[in-house]
């Protein structure tokens, strides 16, 4: 019931990406919002259905501890299968544990060749090898386009997709198509684009780009304790 409530309420599958995985190998995808509207918790959630089908998740964090991006997810995973079996919750939570990896850094010291390196080992090592990665606070306004074409190239090389959060700023009118004029230097790059606005105490969802060509236009309301699409 868990795995297939979560997988079935995944809300880019529900915009219309055309299925769970919805990049390519090689691929990139970003969340783009405000602070405070739940770019790293859509993005934990999106692990968390990614794990429940047994792909690895490499998350990259160069903000937080890993004992705290440890609690997003155990809280986010009770948020979304509360009301469930307390004995499945568990089961289903312990399952899905060796399908994650969590890998942080400082911001400054960031960079694609440490990355891959510290990557690299993990594979060598028959240790891990991810499916999904995602990048939690890489500074898009100060990393420039070079860092994400490195990356972009890292994921074909490893036949994975990465996503981003990304920041956007509140006194920044966006363009015609939804997107920051801050981002349009490196937008080419990425296959999926979605958006998190917030009217009142609501948040919503909206897909910017790469969605199938029938798919929905329209933004979907969120639950923002648990970044699924509400009833």
């Amino acid at each position: 019931m868990i795995k297939k409530e979560m997988i079935n309420r995944n809300p880019l599958t529900t915009l219309g990406y055309a299925n769970q995985d919805v990049m390519p190998n090689g691929g990139l995808g970003a969340v783009l919002a405000h602070a405070g509207l739940g770019k790293t918790a859509l993005l934990v959630q999106m692990a968390l259905n990614t794990m429940l089908q047994e792909k690895p998740v490499l998350h990259v964090s160069l903000n937080d501890a890993v004992s705290k991006v440890d609690v997003w997810y155990r809280e986010l995973f009770n948020d979304i299968s509360e009301g469930n079996d307390p004995a499945e919750i568990q089961m289903y939570w312990e399952k899905i544990q060796t399908y994650r990896f969590i890998m942080t850094f400082r911001v400054e010291g960031f960079s694609v060749p440490k990355l891959e390196e510290r990557l690299s080992d993990l594979m060598q090592q028959n240790i891990f090898k991810p499916h999904t990665m995602i990048i939690d606070g890489l500074k898009f306004d100060e990393s420039g386009r070079g860092l994400l074409v490195e990356l972009k190239e890292m994921a074909e090389k490893y036949a994975m997709r990465i996503w981003f959060t990304v920041h956007t700023h509140r006194h920044e009118p966006p363009k015609e198509d939804g997107l920051p004029l801050s981002f349009l230097h490196v937008a080419d790059l990425f296959d999926v684009l979605v958006q998190l606005a917030a009217k009142g105490p609501e948040v919503y969802i909206k897909a910017l780009k790469g969605q199938s060509p029938d798919a929905r236009k329209d933004a979907l309301l969120l639950d923002p304790a648990k970044m699924l699409i509400k009833e």
